[in-house]
This record gives structure tokens, C-alpha cells and sequence, in this order.
């Protein structure tokens, strides 16, 4: 039986098993690492989060972004956007060099057993452990608008669905959305001879600015630090200050988590968006189906006029919700017993340990708890390490069978999860 069992290879997994293996733990991590950058992320995407901020997360520091790219010749500076099909690289290479080797079989089931966990394997093994970390990134949480879910998966899918974007070249495409997934999925469908368009319910695209050089005047870093988010105390808060943001009541951060870091372009996409993307603003898509060629989007715009708009195919770039109805592959029993916040995301203590003992989660699930940087690889930084402490203390402490005990149905967990 193994102390942990990590569920998920993406950025978080890898770091939390990193951590934990630099602590002695037995460990076994499951997933095919970084799968999610490899097989639903088109080639010819970037990383929109500056280099220095995306490192995977090691105890000493030394399976770093930077050091993957000067090995492999690759510039790697401030205000340089790193290719998707690189920043998968790197996660491998974290992988081969900064933890015990991956075991690429996914987990179809997660459930109670005989004082433990259990997993049950895609080939039908089963492994036992204290404790798991659940690392599974955000495609299990992908979010298309109701209005769009009944139309035929050919005439629909949702941003994240796309290893590649060569089947719509010279074909009509709408992309709806707002944000950095929908541009420059866009530029990509445009730049390869897509007819293609914005849809977005907001009245205005906004875009991200050029980033100020790392190195400024004391008087301009005091007023507007660099943060791994971004330039700003806000931004400094959010990303540097998780534990401190999980101090706020629920209300509250539940709302920023939602509404902060929301929906923008990247600089460097937007000329690209602006020359050769059409863009239609304040339009909300009322109904949709399908015709003989494609689809009718009926769209409602601000003032309640009325449109409609034939196309080929919607590309729903909407985003992600983590609520706990969504966590596959977590046995019905393991669901149910998990204490949700008002968003519907699983409630976390300071260790990121659920209200089942022993199952700690990363990532996404976690933006409600430990704020906006959990939506980010930023984040890793900051998970793995606590993450690791409280799957230490309660390996301690040992695991119980029964739920946390919890004090009221809206329970933050600071002084019972993870103690």
C-alpha cells in the first residue's frame, strides 16, 4: 500500500509528487504526463503566463523552465510567449528528472476500502493508498451554455477539444466567447484559411497589456509590483498570498475567484485578432440547431434586438466549472460526502484536504478556496508543498473512515481538514 497516490500528471501532479518524493513517501503517480497540453491545445498556441511564472514546482528549484529551454536552445526571457508544444516538453522532462516514474494508466474509479483508498485502473488493477492528491486539470470540468449542449457533438465541441485545427480550414466557424482561448483559437482558424468569427457577450474584447520590463524604478515597483498574474497589489495578493486569501469569508471569495483575472486577450494576440477575425459584440446566443449545412444561432443582443447567423460549426471557447458533481472518477459515496461552497466547488482545508480524510485536491477545485492562482500553473507553487505537509500530518495523524466532522452545512474546514 502506498502513503500517496497522485491522480492526475499535469502541472499539479507533477509538482505535489515531486514534493512528496523529495519527503519519502511512497508514492505512485498515475497519468499520462502533461496529456492535457499534448492532445487539447492546437500547435501554433503560447503560454499566456510569462516564463519565469510557469514553472513546474520542485523543492530545490532546479527542474525550472528556464533551465529546460537553455538546454534546449530555446529563449525563454520576459515578455517572450513560450509555445504550448514547449511548455508540454518541459513537463515531461520535469517528470523524467524531478520525480519516480509515471504510471501512464488512467483511473476509471476512486473509492473506499477496508480503511483505504482504492483505485481502480482502465486494465483493471487496483492500487491501495492512505492517501490521494486528485490532480485531473480541468477537462473534466468543461463548460459548453446549455443552449448549445443538445446540437449533434459534429456540429459543436468545446475549445478544449482540439488537438489540432486543420479539419475546419476553408469551412465557417463561430467561436463564442470572450476570452484568450476563443482569440486565438480564432487567429489560428483565420491564419489557416477558416472563415471565422467572434461571438461575445460582452461590449467590448478586452486585452491584456504589454508587460513592463522586469526591472524598474523602486518608486514604480512599489506602486505596481510584478506578481506572477500580473503587475499590481491585487494581482500581487492573489498570486503570492494564497493562504491569506483563504482567510476571507466564503462569500467573498467565492465572488473573486469567479469574477477576478476574467476574461482578456493576451498583447500579443491582438493584431492578429483584430486584421483577420470578425467580431461581433454584446450578442448572446438565444437558441441554436441544426440546419442541412451546419448550424442557426439565434443571438439576442443588448438592447433585445434579434439576429440570426448560419454556420458550419461552434466552437464553444466558455471555460471551466469545478463543482464537486464533476469529479470523476470519485466514487458516488466519495461525492456525496464532500462539502460543497456555494459555487458548487469542493470546500478545502489549509492543507487542501476535502472533507473526506485522506483526499486532497489541487488545482481548478481549488480556486475558491485558495484564490485565482489555482487556475493557473502559477499555483503549483504554493500547492504542492502545503498539500504535501497535510498528506504528512495525516498520514500521522492516521486516516478515519468517517467524514470530517463539520460545524454547520457552510463549514470553511479551517480547523478540522488537514489537522
Amino acid at each position: 500500500m502506498y502513503d500517496l497516490l497522485v491522480v492526475g500528471a499535469g502541472p499539479y501532479g507533477l509538482s505535489i509528487a515531486s514534493h512528496a518524493a523529495a519527503a519519502g513517501l511512497s508514492l505512485r503517480v498515475l497519468g499520462r504526463p502533461m496529456a492535457s497540453w499534448r492532445d487539447h491545445m492546437p500547435s501554433g498556441m503560447f503560454l499566456k503566463s510569462e516564463p519565469w511564472a510557469s514553472n513546474l514546482s520542485d523543492p530545490e528549484g532546479r527542474w525550472r523552465l528556464d533551465a529546460y529551454c537553455a538546454e534546449q536552445g530555446v529563449e525563454a526571457g520576459h515578455g517572450r510567449p513560450i509555445p504550448v508544444g514547449t511548455f508540454a516538453a518541459y513537463g515531461q522532462w520535469f517528470a523524467r528528472n524531478a520525480l519516480p516514474p509515471v504510471d501512464e494508466r488512467m483511473v476509471t474509479r476512486l473509492q473506499r476500502g477496508c480503511g483505504a483508498f482504492e483505485a481502480v485502473l482502465d486494465d483493471g488493477e487496483t492500487v491501495r493508498a492512505r492517501t490521494v492528491a486528485l490532480a485531473v486539470g480541468v477537462l473534466p470540468f468543461v463548460e459548453v451554455p446549455s443552449v448549445l449542449r443538445e446540437l449533434n457533438p459534429t456540429l459543436v465541441s468545446h475549445s478544449s477539444h482540439h488537438r489540432a485545427l486543420d479539419r475546419f480550414r476553408g469551412r465557417d466557424v463561430t467561436v463564442i466567447g470572450g476570452g484568450q482561448a476563443a482569440l486565438e483559437t480564432a487567429a489560428l482558424l483565420a491564419e489557416q484559411g477558416t472563415r471565422v468569427r467572434v461571438l461575445a457577450r460582452s461590449p467590448t474584447l478586452r486585452w491584456n497589456d504589454v508587460p513592463p520590463p522586469l526591472e524598474r524604478p523602486l518608486w514604480d515597483l512599489a506602486r505596481s509590483p510584478h506578481s506572477g498574474l500580473g503587475c499590481g497589489w491585487r494581482n500581487w495578493f492573489y498570486a503570492e498570498r494564497p493562504g491569506w486569501y483563504r482567510r476571507l469569508p466564503e462569500t467573498r471569495r467565492v465572488r473573486v475567484a469567479a469574477s477576478a483575472l476574467g476574461p482578456a486577450g493576451a498583447w500579443w494576440v491582438r493584431d492578429r485578432v483584430e486584421r483577420a477575425v470578425e467580431v461581433r459584440l454584446g450578442q448572446e446566443v438565444a437558441a441554436a440547431y441544426g440546419t442541412g449545412g451546419g448550424v442557426r444561432l439565434e443571438t439576442v443582443g443588448r438592447s433585445g434586438e434579434l439576429t440570426s447567423l448560419d454556420t458550419e460549426h461552434v466552437i464553444a471557447a466558455t471555460g471551466f466549472r469545478a463543482t464537486c458533481e464533476r469529479l470523476d472518477p470519485l466514487a458516488r459515496d466519495l461525492r456525496a460526502d464532500l462539502v460543497p461552497l456555494a459555487d458548487g466547488s469542493p470546500s478545502v482545508g489549509r492543507d487542501f484536504e476535502s472533507s473526506v480524510p485522506g483526499l486532497f485536491l489541487a488545482g481548478l477545485t481549488t480556486a475558491a478556496g485558495f484564490g485565482p492562482a489555482m487556475r493557473f500553473v502559477y499555483g503549483a507553487s504554493f500547492t504542492a508543498p502545503a498539500l504535501v505537509r497535510g498528506v504528512r500530518r495525516r498520514l500521522r495523524a492516521g486516516v478515519p473512515g468517517g467524514r470530517i466532522p463539520v460545524p454547520g452545512a457552510r463549514a470553511d474546514l479551517a480547523s478540522t481538514a488537514g489537522s
